[in-house]
């Protein structure tokens, strides 16, 4: 049961108010902003319009001072009352200008200085009779004189007026762009703040969306960890079962076999009894090795090491061919066994017939294992996909007890198998199930079932339907037989491994091309034609899949050459990336003379040549630090004299691969050391070194996933092989001490 959705988190109160703040905080700012400018615009004109005015009214007063003292150019008795008024207002203004604001202003103007004597040395010689002590009283001659003098004062006067004005609008003019260009500026900085916060605020709303993203995934990541562990924990306990079940399974043969050879030893046994008791002692024999079949495949399907071998097959014999095997346990039940294959279907087809075999064996054992009565069916038609694909279908039809749908769905589960108690009497792993819907996957199909309780079941097997037409051998070049050999390009960036393919090409009496990556194998096909192409699958600068796809692209005949991948990661991905690029066959390291020499022939015509036991199946039967048959057969193919360089060279660069994990490590680069771990695994399995190779392996495929510890445990494992392995090599010869 999934666990209830998280309900939405809502953004914190505080975010809102903390924006609201913000906002007022900006409205304000501008708002003083707009005020100040109008304050300071007003205050600098005010204060600019006083000292026009005072100028002004020094040069009024002036003026009437002189008209006055026109008038009173004649005094009688004394000084009159509005001279001396006139004479006092004007020394006040005059006063104004000595000012230390008016000083500041006015002593740019030309004539400020001169006008102010001119005006001092008038003021100076009225006071003596217009001052508040006044010396004698002002005559007639003394007033004309005085008159005089004033009347002298008119141009400097007006003139200091009219520049002071001049001088005053400037400064005012200056001031306020100046004012202006700082309010300007403080609305730019108050409108950059005002984008800066709005950057903020998203910035801000952006992280608290991830951090909430972050907290979900967080839920989500705990609610699978949950479900994964509830399913570790119910796969552990299928898995206590099913070694349970498997246990039994296994005793129960072997029981019969200890049982029926126990009583072979009788001497009072007759021939006759002795053969039924062989008999039942071979069946069980036989049904043992089947249980260990079955697992080791299952094995081989989980570790992804199980590789098919299609080739061209007679569609009507192999069926034929099943449905009499298959028909004396069909007849002891008392069952039918039919056999339906659509005439429309091509007799020759491409496919894996051992593992076909296999998938229709397991269906038609369980169809014929639960039926009591009726009929089996055995049918093979074409079929087409809703992308327009060609699939052949098997289907397997029975009059059984049926499943329900619950049964149905976890049918094809491994370590699992139905309850019900008729199940359980027939017997079973459970395997043959799930083994075969893994053999369809592998072969780019499907295992299917249909069932009711008490209504039978159908299981279709879908793979693609590959007319033999379409995937017939090349034929041989025309030139290869006259040149007494292929020409044949290998791809490999490890020296040993290139100097090994040489020697089989060479024992062979073909002719190789070696190159150490994919793009000198590009530039080598654009030089100068091949007839077949070794292609390593991993190689720096360009890899094996990325130099197919560039010759697939160049211009025929060098783009339809057989190409033909060597690699040493038996991987299903690795393969379907490989067929995807338009390689036309994965071969699996260690290469031996048998497998190169049967290639050949496939691929290009060439006879087949006889051949040495490949060196992978004598390491498989004898697993340790030295694989002697694999020794053998390598130091038969390059003679006793070049053996030692060989496995010395091996050595030398499993030493450098060494210090180059090491490295990795220390990086945490773990791409670069599956890379340094993936050059040595081929090498070995070719030298015969299957410990070694076992050691890189691991490290090729797990480095990956292994934390800290375990993989500097693994590279120290690997170290420590290495040096074995040559000591040993070393003891007996292999290679100089």
């Amino acid at each position: 049961m999934e666990a209830p959705a998280p309900p939405p988190q809502r953004l914190t109160p505080w975010f809102g108010v903390t924006g609201l703040l913000l906002l007022a905080t900006l409205l304000a700012a501008a708002f003083v902003q707009v005020r100040q400018y109008a304050l300071l615009s007003t205050t600098v004109q005010y204060q600019d319009d006083y000292l026009v005015l005072s100028l002004y009214q020094l040069e009024t007063e002036y003026l009437r001072l002189r008209e006055q003292w026109r008038q009173d150019v004649e005094p009688t008795v004394g000084t009159p009352a509005q001279l001396q008024l006139r004479y006092d207002i004007f020394v006040s203004r005059v006063t104004l200008l000595r000012t230390e604001r008016a000083n500041r202003l006015l002593r740019q103007v030309t004539g400020y200085e001169q006008a102010l004597r001119q005006i001092d040395r008038f003021t100076a010689r009225a006071d003596l009779y217009l001052s508040a002590q006044p010396r004698g009283p002002l005559s007639p001659q003394a007033a004309r004189a005085l008159l005089d003098e004033l009347i002298a004062l008119s141009d400097p006067i007006h003139q200091l007026l009219l520049d002071a004005s001049h001088q005053v609008a400037a400064q005012v003019s200056e001031r306020q762009d100046k004012v202006r260009q700082h309010n300007q500026i403080g609305l730019a900085l108050t409108g950059f703040l005002s984008a800066m916060v709005l950057v903020f605020a998203i910035i801000a709303l952006r992280q608290m969306r991830k951090l909430e993203q972050r907290r979900r995934h967080l839920e989500a990541l705990a609610d699978e960890l949950r479900d994964a562990r509830i399913e570790a924990e119910a796969a552990s306990h299928a898995k206590s079962e099913f070694l349970a079940d498997m246990s039994h399974e296994l005793r129960t043969p072997l029981h019969g076999l200890l049982g029926m050879l126990a009583l072979l030893r009788q001497p009072q046994a007759d021939p006759a009894q002795s053969a039924a008791w062989l008999q039942t002692a071979d069946e069980s024999a036989a049904h043992l090795l089947r249980l260990l079949d079955d697992i080791l495949d299952l094995a081989k399907l989980e570790s992804g090491t199980l590789a098919l071998a299609p080739q061209v097959v007679d569609l009507p014999a192999l069926l034929q061919e099943v449905q009499a095997l298959m028909l004396p346990q069909a007849t002891a039940k008392g069952l039918a066994l039919e056999l339906r294959m659509d005439e429309r279907l091509p007799t020759h087809v491409r496919l894996d017939p051992t593992r076909t075999r296999q998938v229709l064996y397991n269906l038609l054992n369980n169809a014929i294992k639960f039926s009591e009565r009726g009929s089996i069916v055995l049918g093979c038609r074409a079929r087409s996909t809703e992308d327009g694909q060609r699939q052949l279908e098997f289907d397997v039809t029975d009059s059984g007890i049926g499943m329900d749908p619950t049964t149905v769905d976890r049918l094809f589960q491994r370590f699992t198998r139905a309850d019900d108690p008729l199940v359980r009497r027939q017997g079973g792993t459970g395997l043959g199930l799930a083994i075969s819907r893994n053999l369809a996957q592998l072969m780019d199909g499907e295992l299917l079932v249909r069932s009711m309780p008490g209504a039978g079941s159908v299981f279709s097997f879908h793979c693609p339907l590959v007319p033999a037409a379409a995937v017939q051998p090349a034929p041989a070049p025309a030139d290869a037989a006259h040149a007494g050999g292929l020409r044949v390009l290998v791809a490999e960036d490890h020296p040993v491994n290139r100097l090994y393919l040489g020697a089989l090409l060479e024992r062979l009496g073909h002719h190789g091309h070696q190159v150490g990556n994919g793009l000198e194998a590009v530039q080598a096909m654009r030089e100068q034609p091949f007839d077949l192409v070794l292609m390593d699958v991993h190689m720096p600068v360009m890899d094996g899949v990325t130099a197919t796809e560039a010759i697939r692209a160049l211009p025929a005949p060098a783009s339809r050459i057989p190409i033909i991948a060597l690699t040493a990661d038996v991987f299903a991905d690795t393969r379907e990336r490989c067929l995807r690029a338009g390689i036309d066959e994965v071969m699996t390291k260690p290469v031996s003379l048998e497998a190169l020499s049967a290639l050949f022939a496939r691929h290009a015509g060439a006879p087949p040549q006889p051949a040495h036991p490949p060196a992978a199946e004598a390491a498989a039967t004898a697993p340790g630090l030295i694989d002697h048959a694999a020794l053998a057969a390598v130091t038969e193919l390059m003679g006793a004299a070049r053996s030692p360089a060989l496995y010395g060279d091996f050595f030398a660069q499993a030493d450098a691969a060494a210090h180059r994990m090491r490295d990795a490590m220390r990086d945490a680069d773990t791409d670069r050391l599956r890379e340094a771990a993936h050059a040595v695994k081929g090498a070995a399995l070719n030298l015969g070194l299957p410990a070694l190779a076992d050691a890189a392996a691991v490290l090729n495929r797990d480095a990956g996933t292994l934390g800290a510890p375990q993989l500097a445990l693994a590279v120290q494992r690997f170290e420590e092989l290495v040096l074995a392995t040559r000591r040993l090599c070393e003891a007996e010869g292999i290679v100089e001490a």
